[in-house]
């Protein structure tokens, strides 16, 4: 069991890897899944104003998913057995999170094509459940990862669906729920102007103080009873400061600095998390000996390698184009009726279709 714990440096470049690619899908998609569930926070200010709730994320939701579909494939080819595992035991709980997904896309891609209110109203729903349920469901699926579940000599789990709701897996389902929530609360902030812009502000100072109380509580229950390493005390404390650090942040109106602070927070608890997993990648709760770890789970050291150098070429290239995206989507909405980002330009290329075909 001893050479199990060793990984080679390989393993663990690639163990590191993909907690850096689900650290971007949390940071990038977690405000998305924020501002989705302040759709219904502002229920009553009507169609208008969730409308434009939305339009904060119209533009760089669909590239923010690229995280998760990167880091999916990667998990696949790097650690099949980790992948495979998983899917055993977390089967339906995964595919209720890749059909809320796929939901969700429909929601932003067919909320306006019709002008009929009970069918923006049933969308604006979905948009609500498509951000709760997958930032409830990831918080279960990291919390039995970093805990543990019950795993036989096969690499097969044997936790039930209902085993795997634990009080644990609970607490982490609250904190991604509020800490998302309170990231998107303030990414709204940063995007809108008027009324709605003290309305998200006024929203996240209320939402900081669950969401610092439910943290520390997750955080320091994994720290004391799962994690594997002492380290992991220091991006613990990080998390703690950047998100009391919302407090006198939020009250200065210092949007972009509380933003980078829940930024900062989702990091060190992300960091703490997959840190304290190593050398494991999912401890067995029964016979130690059935647990999957960096050194047993991964691929060939070839095909690492193979995998680490087209990583390297593509991975710069995934970067600059999300930092290009947010650059030239960096301005505030100001028009609760407004187009949306690119619509003029979209309309324009329909009615020059019509044209070309003779088309009413």
């Amino acid at each position: 069991m001893d050479s199990l714990l060793d990984p080679t440096a390989l393993q663990t470049l690639w163990f590191g890897l993909i907690a850096f690619f689900f650290l971007g899908y949390f940071l990038l998609e977690g405000f998305d899944f924020g501002v989705q569930m302040n759709v219904a926070a502002s229920w009553r200010r009507g169609p208008g104003t969730r409308g434009t709730i939305l339009k904060t994320v119209g533009p760089v939701w669909d590239g923010n998913e690229v995280f998760l579909i990167t880091g999916g494939a990667l998990l696949f080819a790097a650690f099949p057995e980790w992948y495979a595992t998983l899917f055993s035991g977390f089967y339906l709980a995964l595919l209720l999170l890749l059909l809320v997904l796929i939901v969700r896309v429909c929601a932003f891609k067919w909320r306006d094509k019709v002008d009929d209110p009970r069918w923006t109203r049933t969308w604006d729903v979905v948009h609500v459940i498509g951000g709760f349920a997958p930032a409830l469901l990831w918080g279960l699926a990291m919390a039995n990862i970093v805990a543990g579940v019950e795993i036989d000599e096969n690499h097969w789990v044997t936790t039930s669906l209902l085993g795997l709701l634990t009080p644990f897996a609970l607490l982490g389902g609250v904190v991604f729920v509020l800490l998302f929530w309170l990231h998107g609360t303030l990414y709204l902030a940063l995007k809108v102007t008027g009324e709605l812009r003290e309305v998200a502000n006024r929203r996240a100072a209320i939402l900081v103080w669950p969401t610092i109380a439910a943290a520390a509580a997750y955080l320091l229950w994994n720290q004391l009873a799962h994690a594997h390493a002492s380290w992991t005390w220091v991006p613990l404390v990080l998390a703690a400061a950047a998100l009391v650090a919302v407090v006198p942040l939020n009250r200065r109106r210092r949007e972009g600095l509380a933003f980078a602070a829940t930024a900062t927070a989702i990091t060190g608890a992300v960091v703490a998390l997959f840190g304290g997993l190593f050398p494991y990648v999912l401890p067995s709760t029964g016979d130690p000996a059935n647990s999957l770890t960096v050194a047993n789970a991964s691929s060939s050291e070839h095909t690492l390698t193979v995998m680490l150098v087209a990583t390297a070429i593509l991975l710069p290239l995934v970067l600059a184009y999300t930092v290009w995206t947010y650059r030239v989507f960096r301005h505030r909405i100001t028009d609760e009726e407004g187009p949306a980002p690119g619509s003029q330009l979209l309309a324009k290329a329909k009615q020059g279709y019509r044209e070309a075909f003779d088309q009413e």
